[in-house]
């Protein structure tokens, strides 16, 4: 798996975590505002924000979920930043459709908002109110291949993953080096996304594309879970 350092340096996580999700309806910002009124019991948003008993919502759009300083986030979305997973406009559509359903153990009791419609309005009034995080805006708009989201959406099997692993660790020593650098708590993104480009021979290195074309998205996808907790 060597040259999988240069995907680390090259591919920031929240690129890699860019949306795959369809273009959306343009929201309405002024009827968004509206709809925000029930989860101002929970959130706040604008000038003076502040968390309450949910994060404030200020710069939410192209920041790390479950990153927000001074707020505890569940696992679920702790772990979903941790991966490289951002809040763009598609995820947050798809989290306000149904919370629970795209973050099973997330702690937001809020059976979501069945009407895209008016989704596309909430996200709309967020941008407009609490604008677009500062560290997203900085990096490029690079959208993530869907072969690489499809494999992000796989569950891997860690144990699976430890198995197929020797392979990996006959070459990625623990301690790294200059040319063969540690694979141990990579990303998940950073290693599907290193995986594939070497399957598809995007990039090229003669061990790696051999290695990475007998793997299929299954073991792909386990590789990188227990890579991502190996230590």
């Amino acid at each position: 798996m060597t040259g999988l350092r240069a995907f680390t340096g090259a591919l920031t996580f929240a690129v890699l975590a860019a949306a795959t999700f369809p273009a959306l309806a343009e929201g309405d910002p002024a009827q968004g505002e509206t709809l925000f009124r029930p989860c101002r019991a929970c959130h706040m948003i604008g000038d003076g924000a502040v968390h309450r008993v949910g994060p404030h919502l200020n710069g939410i759009v192209d920041r790390a979920i479950g990153a927000s300083p001074g707020y505890q986030f569940s696992d679920a979305l702790a772990n979903a930043g941790a991966e490289g997973r951002v809040w763009t406009e598609g995820s947050l559509d798809r989290y306000m459709a149904g919370p629970s359903d795209y973050f099973p153990g997330t702690r937001m009791v809020f059976r979501g908002v069945r009407s895209e419609q008016d989704r596309q309005h909430l996200i709309a009034y967020m941008l407009a109110a609490g604008g677009r995080s500062e560290a997203g805006a900085e990096l490029a708009e690079v959208a993530v291949a869907p072969e690489i989201a499809a494999i992000l959406e796989i569950s891997g099997d860690v144990p699976y993953g430890e198995y197929l692993s020797s392979e990996c660790t006959a070459c990625h020593r623990d301690s790294g080096g200059s040319d063969i650098p540690s694979i141990r708590g990579l990303a998940p993104s950073v290693f599907i996304a290193g995986m594939v480009a070497y399957r598809d021979g995007s990039r090229e290195h003669q061990v790696m594309n051999t290695v990475a074309r007998r793997l299929g998205d299954e073991e792909l996808a386990a590789l990188a879970a227990y890579f991502a907790v190996a230590h």
